[in-house]
């Protein structure tokens, strides 16, 4: 994606935190010469070898499993916080813009076996119900229920590439004040923006 450099994230750290904190992704391939996404979970793992992979799952119904076999390349999208950032909180005049937090990871797709889609499955339930009053496990679901499972195919994501912006106003330090001040009178995007502005001039 095009990324100016003072946009750019290079810190492997802070990106793989981020990717795991807003795993709800895109993943986007290619069918009969168009582009195809599809919105899932993308969780970032490692695989036998400890290399960094993402590992997600979708329904055979969906015309792009028909399409997704090993050794394709394909662009998982994640988003982060954004906002409408105002030129009228500027010091001088200039046009609004926006503020944004992304990453885009380019891959090679490895069809995972039933055993490992079952034990990614395991994985990605135990993470999501570990704060919910009442958490459920897989193995608490009926075999009628996960007779579901058959319909899906899950799959892996080695990472060859990495792209990741923090598009926050970097070149107007001197209305950082004024921004986030007025982020933070509105919803929850934007005072998520105004938090990792704030990172910026610690």
């Amino acid at each position: 994606m095009f990324i100016p450099e003072h946009y750019k994230n290079i810190d492997l750290h802070e990106i793989h935190s981020f990717i795991k904190n807003n795993s709800f992704g895109i993943l986007i391939n290619t069918i009969e010469g168009k582009p195809w996404g599809t919105h899932i979970p993308l969780e970032l793992g490692k695989n036998k070898n400890g290399k960094n992979v993402l590992v997600g799952h979708i329904a055979k119904a969906n015309l792009q499993s028909k399409n997704l076999v090993d050794g394709d390349e394909v662009l998982c999208i994640f988003n982060g916080p954004h906002s409408y950032i105002s030129s009228s909180w500027y010091q001088k005049e200039e046009v609004p813009t926006w503020n944004y937090v992304a990453v885009h990871v380019y891959g090679t797709v490895k069809i995972q076996t039933a055993e490992e889609l079952m034990q990614s499955l395991h994985e990605l339930v135990d993470k999501y119900e570990q704060n919910s009053e009442h958490p459920i496990s897989i193995n608490d679901l009926s075999k009628k229920t996960m007779r579901q499972v058959t319909g899906i195919i899950g799959f892996e994501i080695s990472i060859n590439d990495i792209q990741a912006v923090n598009k926050l106003s970097q070149g107007r330090s001197h209305d950082h004040p004024k921004i986030i001040e007025e982020l933070e009178k509105q919803g929850s995007s934007e005072k998520a923006v105004a938090k990792e502005m704030k990172k910026l001039n610690k």
